[in-house]
């Protein structure tokens, strides 16, 4: 409550019976009462037997983007409004439940969303130290392919801000994994930003000497411009769409750029790009292929760690 003061907010909580908590919520007007929801859980594993679970990447590094966002908004009315959430209950045992925080405030909430960008594990570099910069301040954006315009809004500030690459992604090469879901499934046009999960996720290891400093600061400005855009921007709608040709673009450029460092990376890239000569004229992987893709991010993840 106190940190959204701080960055000139008027925080007010927002029971979560299901967790026994609450969200903590910011309602900045615009000069139309419709609103763009920027959110991050600020819940996390605590104390378990002798072990603290600090995290750090999940999710403090977003709550903290979540504030300076809301810092550098707080004044400004043109456009849509943005609601500032800081959800909770979105970490075991209350995750894909009822009892989380992002469904709590959908049940409750009487403000109509336009749009929804939802942040976890944003905090890390995407590898460790010795990967070039073009991998390590990767940010991925899935979602855009589900509303109108938004994939050309992300493309287009892919590299606004330097310090943060913000890579385009198809929803689907993970599972619904976050606060993001409950508005993807009432057709809610979202984002989700992540750098997926780092070899401390979920360890009492995740603490703040393992974060990239520099890279919040980035997605921290790069998120108020996006945000600014989406105020701004015409009416948008849910769509159906997929995303796999520029997925499989930003895989090939962030493995390519690993060919240095990785001897395997130039077998990847091969087939990342067999998989590209594969989509349809509109873009698409037969739909029995498309989960290769997300076997990919999978290696990524795991080798990068």
């Amino acid at each position: 409550m106190q940190a959204f003061r701080d960055a000139g907010l008027d925080p007010y909580e927002q029971p979560v019976p299901g967790c026994g908590g609450a969200n903590v919520l910011a309602k900045i007007r615009g000069d139309i009462d419709r609103y763009v929801l920027v959110g991050a859980h600020f819940d996390h594993l605590g104390t378990i037997g002798k072990d603290v679970y600090w995290g750090a990447d999940d999710n403090a590094a977003a709550v903290a983007v979540l504030v300076e966002v809301g810092r550098a908004l707080a004044a400004e009315r043109s456009g849509r409004g943005v609601i500032i959430a800081a959800f909770d209950g979105e970490e075991p045992p209350h995750f894909a439940t009822g009892a989380m925080g992002s469904r709590a405030f959908l049940r409750a909430n009487q403000d109509p969303i336009d749009f929804m960008v939802c942040m976890d594990l944003v905090g890390h570099r995407f590898g460790p130290d010795r990967v070039p910069d073009d991998v390590g301040a990767s940010l991925f954006a899935l979602g855009s392919e589900r509303s109108t315009g938004t994939f050309d809004l992300v493309s287009s500030l892919k590299r606004a801000e330097p310090g943060v690459i913000v890579r385009p992604a198809d929803a689907e090469i993970i599972p619904p994994l976050s606060d993001y879901e409950p508005f993807w499934e009432q057709r809610i046009p979202f984002l989700f930003l992540s750098a997926g999960r780092s070899r401390v996720y979920h360890t009492p290891e995740d603490t703040p000497d393992k974060l990239d400093d520099g890279k919040i600061a980035a997605t921290a400005r790069w998120l108020t411009r996006f945000v600014r855009e989406s105020r701004t921007r015409p009416p948008t709608r849910f769509i159906e769409a997929s995303l796999d040709r520029p997925t499989l673009d930003e895989l090939g450029e962030i493995i390519g750029a690993l060919a240095p460092v990785a001897p395997e990376a130039a077998a990847a890239l091969t087939y990342v790009r067999g998989l590209r000569a594969a989509c349809d004229r509109d873009g698409n992987l037969p739909a029995a292929r498309r989960p290769e893709v997300g076997a990919i991010v999978a290696m990524l993840e795991a080798r990068l760690q």
